[in-house]
């Protein structure tokens, strides 16, 4: 009995070890850019992690910079992850709303191309969806990006909300049905009014999508002025004139505060849709 207690103790200690390294190796970067960007200079290297003296100039810079536009890409980042935001989310209820309530011959056939489709990454119909946008003079508009952001929300979204809409009992559907309520206005009354949860897992991570996303706002971005956060960051630091880092800490600490607020105030509500979610299929 002694020999399994002392087995518990090492392997609860070992977890525990492994556990406190993950959190320093997680912390210790976020926490390293966050200081340097309260520290003078324009070296991102300091001998300590703790500045000597701290100053507000870069976040002053990052607005009042003549080559800069950091307020314009923040603004224009925010408008595409917001809107793609908006209409993804509603494509993604309309679709598992669709796959969990009606019974239609392709219905398996769909959630099957969904499940395949949403296995390969995304960048694999960068080309082919260059070339539509090319065809369609949607070139360097933001409109281009929330159109592909928000339609192709449904396939990582889908099987997850389809999991959530089939926990909540279908007698509401039936009874919404005698009162005289067609499919959207169940739908739009009893579906969406339960799926608070999952409203919120979805929309965070289609919020935070566009909003740290580079490589698809890079190709199909040209002018400087309809840029995105993400564009004009990877500039600042591309560019050989260009050594502020400090100035690129203190922007990186302006991206990560809305993520950071969203995810700390809907922290519940974003557990309860996860797992709510994953718990029927």
């Amino acid at each position: 009995m002694s020999g399994r207690k002392i087995a518990n103790v090492i392997r609860l200690s070992l977890s525990h070890i492994l556990l406190v390294i993950l959190a320093i190796a997680a912390l210790y970067p976020a926490l390293w850019i966050l200081l340097a960007s309260f520290r003078p200079g324009k070296s991102l290297y300091s001998k300590t992690l703790i500045p000597e003296s701290f100053t507000l100039d870069h976040y002053r810079e990052l607005f009042t910079s003549q080559s800069l536009m950091f307020g314009q890409w923040y603004a224009n980042t925010l408008k595409i992850s917001i809107f793609s935001m908006l209409i993804g989310v509603f494509l993604t209820l309309l679709t598992s709303y669709a796959v969990s309530r009606f019974r239609f011959k392709a219905r398996k056939t769909a959630l099957s191309t969904i499940l395949i489709l949403g296995m390969f990454p995304g960048f694999m119909s960068m080309i082919a969806i260059y070339l539509l946008l090319k065809e369609f003079h949607l070139l360097d508009t933001h409109l281009a990006l929330i159109i592909v952001y928000a339609a192709g929300a449904p396939l990582m979204g889908t099987l997850i909300a389809k999991g959530f809409l089939d926990t909540i009992p279908r007698s509401l559907d039936e009874a919404a049905r005698i009162d005289g309520a067609s499919n959207f206005g169940i739908f739009m009354r009893v579906i969406l009014p339960l799926s608070r949860p999952m409203i919120t897992y979805m929309a965070l991570t289609q919020f935070v999508g566009p909003w740290v996303d580079f490589i698809f706002a890079r190709l199909i971005l040209r002018t400087k002025e309809n840029w995105t956060v993400a564009v004009g960051m990877w500039d600042m630091v591309n560019s050989n004139q260009n050594t502020n880092f400090t100035v690129f800490a203190a922007g990186a600490v302006l991206i990560a505060v809305p993520i950071m607020i969203l995810f700390m105030f809907l922290q519940r509500l974003l557990v309860d849709g996860l797992t709510a979610g994953a718990s029927k299929g």
